[in-house]
């Protein structure tokens, strides 16, 4: 349902909104104003620059919250369907690590969240609950039943699943901290058994699946390559690049006016030119999306520029990934900006950014746990996204 969200400076946002309206509202002299209540007067220009090296106590407690409570809840579980506390397996039993946030990949960069929380932000006011919560669950016979569940479905969670794992490895391999340590090597058997799925079953595939949701290839795919490029794997950076190349290098003129698919959380085509960021040099990429997305800016092409906003009262389940689309499409734009420097879509993909990185961040914290048990991810992302650990360069 798309409704008014909010008025700001006596603009009322009414479904899709221009993003110069929006702006008008969200900013005032570069500040956002209201729509972030609680966080106080923020430049939404820092947050969408995704380094930002201030983050104070409000927000890390607000990025911490949800995700720390939700990887101890193991009910609702989602394992193909919703089981309850009757089922007949446990989803502690088969998962005795990742058995929380109602699936196996959100407690998986839930872990992530609070993880990378810990390592960019000194003296995080979680700190001793996020440490004793994942050192309880994270022992060797753990990992091993992890690793015997995989071994036994081997397409379980292919591929996000997958890659939001190597990202989390990626975060301890760069983690100088001695638990940190001590966790990694810990995971270092279920950490060969994904490089190992991954391999064989999905960088092999003979074509990409383009949609919004788990099965988006091109998501998965930055993942990997972040994770090779940090932890040195030439044979997984190369396999991982030519995948990439041979899924998207020939790709023309995408409708994009189709989008979004369904209950998408990701934009196939923003995150399609995103990875394509890391395995193009800048010239070179900027030729090749001039010819993927050619006319962003005519009126059938220009959805992808506005925020979907949704009514939180309303909404529940599979409608809240419209909030994780408006989060993951403002990191995606944002990066296109930063590639496009002089280009016709510089301040048009900036100015979009901005306008999703609101809406994304003031929805991102509901209560509902269709949303909660997920979304405090998406914004660690874009809250995160220049700071080691994503999208690190070539020879890093």
């Amino acid at each position: 349902m798309l409704y008014s969200l909010a008025r700001c400076a006596n603009v009322e946002l009414t479904g899709y909104q221009p993003v110069q309206a929006l702006l008008s509202c969200f900013k005032d002299g570069g500040t956002v104003v209201d729509i972030m209540s609680g966080f106080g007067d923020v430049r939404i220009e820092e947050i969408v620059a995704g380094d930002w090296e201030e983050i104070g106590e409000t927000w890390l407690n607000r990025l911490t919250a949800h995700p720390l409570a939700c990887i101890e809840i193991e009910f609702p579980h989602y394992v193909g369907s919703v089981d309850s506390p009757r089922a007949n397996v446990q989803p502690a039993e088969q998962h005795p690590i990742f058995y929380g946030c109602f699936d196996w990949h959100s407690a998986v960069h839930s872990h992530w969240c609070l993880i990378r929380q810990l390592r960019l932000f000194d003296s995080h006011p979680e700190e001793s609950a996020i440490r004793s919560s994942i050192d309880r669950r994270l022992t060797s016979d753990n990992v091993e039943a992890e690793v015997a569940y995989l071994d036994a479905h081997q397409d379980f969670e292919r591929p996000y699943g997958w890659a939001w794992f190597l990202r989390l490895m990626a975060e301890l391999h760069l983690w100088d901290d001695e638990q940190g340590i001590g966790w990694r090597r810990t995971l270092e058997p279920l950490e060969e058994t994904v490089i190992e799925l991954v391999t064989e079953r999905f960088l092999p595939q003979e074509r990409p699946f383009r949609v919004g949701t788990h099965g988006n290839s091109a998501f998965a795919l930055s993942c990997i390559i972040d994770y090779a490029r940090i932890t040195g794997e030439n044979d997984l950076i190369a396999a991982a690049e030519e995948t990439t190349n041979r899924f998207f290098i020939d790709d023309r003129a995408y409708p994009v006016q189709f989008e979004p698919l369904g209950w998408d959380f990701l934009s196939p085509a923003l995150v399609e030119a995103e990875v394509m960021v890391r395995v193009m040099e800048p010239d070179a990429f900027v030729d090749w999306f001039d010819g993927f997305l050619p006319e962003v800016t005519e009126e059938l092409q220009s959805s992808m520029l506005d925020p979907t906003v949704i009514d939180l009262e309303g909404a529940g389940g599979l409608e809240l990934h419209f909030v994780g689309l408006n989060l993951s499409r403002a990191w995606c734009l944002a990066t296109l900006a930063d590639m496009l420097t002089g280009h016709r879509y510089e301040s048009v993909f900036l100015d979009a950014a901005l306008s999703h990185a609101s809406v994304g961040l003031e929805q991102a914290f509901v209560e509902e746990y269709a949303g909660s048990h997920w979304l405090s991810s998406f914004a660690l992302y874009l809250l995160t996204r220049h700071a080691s650990g994503i999208n690190p360069s070539p020879d890093h």
